[in-house]
């Protein structure tokens, strides 16, 4: 698959609205990305292209369907660990099971992975990226520590080795005991903040139309310039509707290593907004290191003129 443009999964809309990466944002909680213990500094092309069409931009967009079914194409997600207590660290366990009910033990590689992994709180304010661990009998696991008590979706991104299988997300509900208080969506921004870096987006998502997404970094007013493939990009988006947790995948405009592409300040997404709605945009990059998150909230047909705004056009 292209290291270009990838929507995994974009479905209908989500519920309520994700919250800030690593304190991106201001007066609410920070959303926390956390990956697997094992290595992710390198991002290999892998099949699973079925299901996909061509962007404007050269990569790859799945038509807006999925992550909304536990079940789609044969496959079915058995979340094995359906509950959790809020601030206790517990294994999360699941199986992708086949029409037979057998649990599925070989997958395509895709961006170094057999499978990704998102919890989302559906409030919004929790979301993470993980890259769990699969036994031989095919039982996912990893263990996860959610900081708020409420509803989550927990979303698997995948492609079976079958011949001409094509990539699915499957969705499935958790739930998190505690005491609940749901939290705000934060407002448009064109700029984000997270750990003394500060990133600018412009461009926006319209409806049923490719646009470009233009995302700039800098550290303490200098551009940066040095970025680290991350899963073999230079960034990946995650954007998530307001109103029934559905899920976009998106991988940048370019690769590492392809001669044109730098390593920052700039990285650019194309994506296409399969309905009117409020969106929030996750965007993972690595420096020095440490992989970082930078969250924005966009309105569709909006978000062009909330980052002019920021910007001060």
């Amino acid at each position: 698959m292209h290291a270009g443009l990838k929507i995994s999964a974009f479905a209908a809309a989500l519920a309520a609205t994700f919250g800030t990466a690593y304190g991106v944002g201001k007066g609410i909680d920070p959303v926390i990305t956390e990956n697997a213990p094992a290595s992710h500094e390198s991002h290999e092309k892998g099949g699973g292209e079925g299901g996909h069409q061509e962007s404007p931009a050269g990569g790859h967009q799945k038509s807006p369907a999925g992550g909304l079914q536990i079940s789609e194409g044969g496959y079915t997600l058995d979340l094995k660990t359906p509950r959790v207590t809020a601030g206790q660290r517990t294994e999360l366990r699941f199986a992708v099971r086949d029409s037979a009910g057998r649990a599925v033990t070989a997958y395509q590689r895709e961006h170094d992975k057999e499978l990704h992994l998102i919890v989302a709180s559906r409030d919004l304010v929790t979301y993470r990226h993980l890259h769990p661990t699969r036994a031989a009998d095919g039982t996912w696991s990893i263990p996860v520590e959610l900081p708020r008590a409420g509803g989550y979706r927990v979303f698997a991104d995948f492609t079976p080795a079958k011949k001409g299988a094509e990539n699915l997300v499957l969705g499935a509900d958790l739930a998190a005991s505690g005491s609940y208080t749901a939290q705000k969506l934060p407002s448009p921004t064109g700029t984000a903040t997270v750990d003394g870096y500060k990133v600018e987006l412009a461009g926006g998502l319209t409806p049923n139309t490719a646009t470009e997404l233009k995302l700039k970094i800098s550290r303490d007013g200098r551009p940066v310039t040095d970025l680290q493939p991350y899963l073999g990009a230079y960034g990946h988006l995650v954007a998530l509707r307001s109103g029934d947790l559905a899920y976009l995948h998106v991988h940048p405009n370019g690769e590492p290593g392809d001669a044109t592409t730098e390593p920052g300040p700039d990285i650019s997404f194309t994506a296409t907004a399969p309905s009117v709605g409020t969106y929030r945009l996750f965007l993972d990059f690595k420096h020095q290191g440490k992989v970082r998150t930078a969250a924005f909230t966009v309105n569709t047909g909006e978000g062009h003129a909330a980052a002019e705004s920021a910007h001060g056009h």
